[in-house]
């Protein structure tokens, strides 16, 4: 793109966002250029680029977040489980966004799901992104939120693949409409699980690597630690058993997906708007910035609603805590 943030020409925007509703690649990859660039003064053009998107609305997206374990296979499990939704379902596009740890030595990522998320260059249904996360508590980049805003217009799902899950890794429950855990046989016993605090966030589970041995003893830890845990829910979670290295179970997996995509219900924007507000305002400018939201501005939900978005709240605000800070 030509120009400086706020200052990309109407015509290539149009013509940029024109390629990117066909999904090609290329333009889709462009954009989320736009919508990974952390300067304040970008937000005018993301601002454009979804007015110019929400002029047609689309079928509305669900957003599947997949979390687990490091090692737990959730890379190939997608790998594999993708196809097999878009064979299954003619009509589906996928997209799916991919957070790598950095290392907190070098500040570097791998971005290694590359490797395993061999999808076809020429099916336009489906899209990979990698994103580091920059060594972001959370689980996802600081810029994944922002990516989810373009690709929840484009397609008709977006998978959500985080880092890894822990007790301070719950970012991925204010962005995804429904959330898988992953877990890998030996994973633990059930105050294992427990102990772990990953037992509440997620609406179903999959024991991938069932193929083997011990995948049996750890789906009956797994289902006992279930009781415990979540002892007020009305219909236990479903725990789904799957290999992406044979194939067991993915065909299953992938239909109670496509059955979650065709009777859920998405969330607005504007509802996963203020968690991710309030986290970009304390990356920004600390906690100097997150009082100054919630005193002087009533907070991230009443601020982004007096100002009309995203895009402009950031804007405004910026020109507000420096004028606070008497820069």
């Amino acid at each position: 793109m030509s120009g400086a943030p706020g200052e990309v020409p109407s015509d290539e925007l149009a013509d940029l966002v024109a390629r990117a509703r066909a999904r090609e690649k290329q333009a889709v990859s462009r954009l989320i250029g736009l919508f990974e660039d952390t300067r304040p003064a970008a937000a005018a053009d993301r601002a454009r680029v979804l007015d110019l998107l929400d002029a047609e609305s689309g079928s509305p997206c669900m957003v599947l977040g997949v979390t687990g374990t490091p090692g737990s296979g959730k890379s190939s499990l997608l790998a594999r489980l993708t196809l097999e939704m878009l064979d299954a379902e003619a009509d589906l596009s996928i997209a799916v966004l991919a957070i790598d740890p950095s290392s907190h030595v070098s500040g570097g990522a791998l971005l290694g799901d590359r490797t395993r998320m061999r999808n076809p260059l020429d099916e336009r249904r489906l899209f990979f992104r990698s994103q580091a996360s920059a060594t972001e508590l959370g689980g996802l980049s600081p810029s994944s939120f922002q990516v989810s805003r373009l690709l929840t217009r484009l397609f008709r799902c977006v998978m959500v693949e985080t880092v890894g899950i822990g007790q301070s890794e719950a970012d991925i429950r204010h962005l995804a409409d429904r959330v898988y855990l992953v877990l890998q046989p030996l994973g633990g016993d059930e105050v294992q699980f427990l102990k772990a605090g990953i037992i509440e966030v997620p609406d179903a589970f999959v024991l991938n690597k069932c193929d083997e041995p011990a995948a049996e003893t750890s789906y009956h830890h797994l289902k006992g630690s279930l009781g415990l845990a979540r002892p007020f829910d009305a219909d236990p979670p479903t725990v789904h058993r799957t290999s992406a290295r044979t194939g067991l179970g993915v065909a299953d997996l992938a239909a109670e997906m496509i059955g979650a995509i065709a009777t859920g219900t998405p969330r607005s924007h504007a509802e996963r708007e203020p968690h991710f507000f309030e986290r970009w305002v304390t990356d920004e400018w600390g906690r100097q910035g997150r009082r100054h939201l919630v005193d002087a501005r009533g907070g991230a939900a009443a601020y982004l609603a007096s100002e009309g978005g995203f895009d402009p709240a950031q804007l405004a605000f910026d020109g507000s805590i420096r004028a606070a800070l008497g820069e």
